[in-house]
């Protein structure tokens, strides 16, 4: 179904150079985001606190001093207890703007997602419990965030607030009116209604913190398009997101790299949105994102957070065949084609499958046609 065994096959067969979708896996970075990514930040970012677990891409300000920071790297632990007047590979000084809520600030007029148990929700987020149609900010956070904590219930983590603009908005053409991802909840929903309940959308939004970039760069047609087009491909890579395992394991010690070093009684096979393979595409990803997938590669299908964060990893960095990242490819408006090259190329591109592509154009016009957007031109590759 997803093609990575023989994707991976001729990536093995090539060596010299990464051909297609995962095989550009970039080299393991100590710094995810360089100085020049630490931009204006928003002032109303939420007061820095010993011992929060603050995520990759999260804006706080300092209280002694007043002095924004963004949190640039994570380890295994997270950022936990890590002062960021002390420690710059965990943080790196920001300025401040007079934008929006960064990094979980704000009130009530927060974007709302609908809560979902399981989901790792951020000190200041606000959810719309799906039960009673009611609102609830995370006021407090534990050692291991907020899993699975019902709003209803913990007092000490949730409190009662009023519901801001929300991810949920109606379908059909037009845009999200909370502003945390162009798509709406609803919209999302209809694009994927029998998926894997893996796949949430508060999941997307959560993961969508560490790259400010993604869809949410230049006009509301291209931030659209993009989301459109990075939706189009997850599709067809994870079957309408409905698997969150590749299908066919039996070919899974093809993907250990064992110059890479392979974790004992791991298994690297495609997990998550993306159909994340190979060992070290783990490691990479993992060290991207602060989470040891190297060791613990299920997380890809068993997290939501870091299954979706796996997908826009690749998607903010791997190049493939075509060259440029997906990303860079939807925002200079080179059309979609292009992303197609960059996560597949080498082996659907140039008439090889003509079958896949169409496929992955197909999910593209219908995402398109539901958030209201045109889909412009070079469609194929």
């Amino acid at each position: 179904m997803f093609h990575k065994t023989r994707r991976w096959v001729a990536c093995i067969a090539s060596l010299l150079i990464p051909l297609a979708g995962l095989c550009a896996a970039p080299a393991p970075a100590t710094t995810v985001m360089g100085a020049a990514a630490v931009t204006a930040a928003a002032c109303s970012s939420q007061t820095w606190q010993y011992g929060v677990y603050y995520r990759l891409g999260d804006v706080v300000r300092y209280p002694n001093n007043g002095n924004y920071y963004k949190l640039v790297n994570v380890g295994g632990n997270g950022s936990d207890a890590t002062d960021p007047t002390i420690s710059t590979w965990y943080w790196q000084q920001t300025t401040c703007d007079s934008g929006g809520s960064t990094g979980g600030g704000g009130g009530g007029g927060a974007t709302t997602v609908t809560w979902q148990a399981g989901v790792f929700y951020r000190l200041g987020d606000v959810v719309k419990y799906p039960n009673n149609g009611s609102c609830y900010k995370l006021v407090n956070v534990g050692g291991n965030g907020s899993d699975g904590t019902d709003p209803t219930i913990s007092t000490w983590y949730w409190q009662p607030t009023t519901c801001g603009g929300t991810g949920g908005g109606g379908g059909g053409g037009g845009g999200n009116t909370g502003g945390s991802f162009i798509v709406s909840e609803a919209q999302f929903n209809q694009m994927f209604p029998n998926r894997n309940a893996l796949y949430t959308y508060a999941g997307l939004v959560n993961a969508m913190t560490g790259w400010p970039a993604f869809a949410k760069t230049g006009s509301d047609t291209i931030k659209r398009q993009e989301a459109a087009a990075f939706l189009a491909n997850v599709a067809h890579e994870s079957d309408n997101l409905r698997a969150t395992r590749e299908y066919n394991q039996a070919n899974w010690p093809l993907y250990c790299d064992w110059n890479s070093g392979c974790a004992p009684g791991q298994q690297y096979y495609g997990r998550g949105p993306i159909q994340l393979s190979w060992n070290y595409n783990y490691r990479a990803a993992g060290q991207a994102i602060g989470v040891d997938l190297w060791s613990n590669p299920d997380l890809v299908a068993t997290d939501s957070t870091i299954a979706w964060k796996t997908a826009v990893w690749y998607w903010m960095t791997g190049t493939g065949a075509a060259g440029v990242t997906p990303h860079n490819a939807m925002v200079n408006s080179w059309g979609f084609g292009v992303t197609i090259n960059a996560i597949n190329g080498s082996l659907e591109c140039g008439g090889r499958r003509p079958d896949a592509v169409q496929t992955r154009i197909n999910y593209y016009r219908t995402f398109t046609g539901i958030i209201g957007v045109d889909p412009g031109g070079n469609l194929g590759c």
